[in-house]
């Protein structure tokens, strides 16, 4: 099998997996649906606590006044907490609350079970097509990252 635009499918492709992992999790899920950046957010916070939000909107490509936004409809879902900077008062640390951490963790689990499952489904050709895919999509990551940062 040929593909005539690689590059093309594997556009529509990652996102569109994505997006169906995320269909499945979220009629399975009894809180609240969180939208992607939020989610993003979160994570960065439990991965790094006492990050500013300047710090957070650096790391996350967004504008300062967007993930401000995030901030206040995460803290008043009780998953963000937000502390004064000791060493500039006018500056806010974000930490995760613990709700945020299992929420967190139960989406993961949840995806790691809906991926497992369908890749139970592939022969191990395709195992190891994608296994051997991997590091390359990682660089390419990285590659975007990079000539992302500011």
């Amino acid at each position: 099998m040929t593909i005539e635009d690689p590059i093309a499918e594997l556009a529509e492709l990652l996102p569109a997996i994505q997006r169906q992992v995320r269909r499945r999790l979220q009629s399975q899920t009894p809180h609240p649906r969180l939208r992607g950046a939020q989610t993003e957010l979160l994570r960065l916070v439990v991965a790094r606590p006492g990050l500013r939000v300047s710090e957070a909107a650096q790391e996350l490509f967004l504008a300062g006044n967007s993930v401000s936004t995030l901030v206040n409809q995460l803290v008043k879902a009780g998953l963000l907490r937000r502390e004064p900077d000791p060493q500039d008062g006018r500056a806010a640390l974000l930490h995760p609350e613990p709700e945020a951490v299992v929420r967190l963790t139960d989406w993961d689990r949840r995806r790691g079970a809906v991926l497992t499952e369908q890749l139970d489904r592939l022969d191990d050709s395709d195992h190891q097509a994608l296994t051997a895919a991997l590091p390359a999509l990682r660089r390419l990551a990285e590659g975007l990252r990079e000539e992302s940062a500011p």
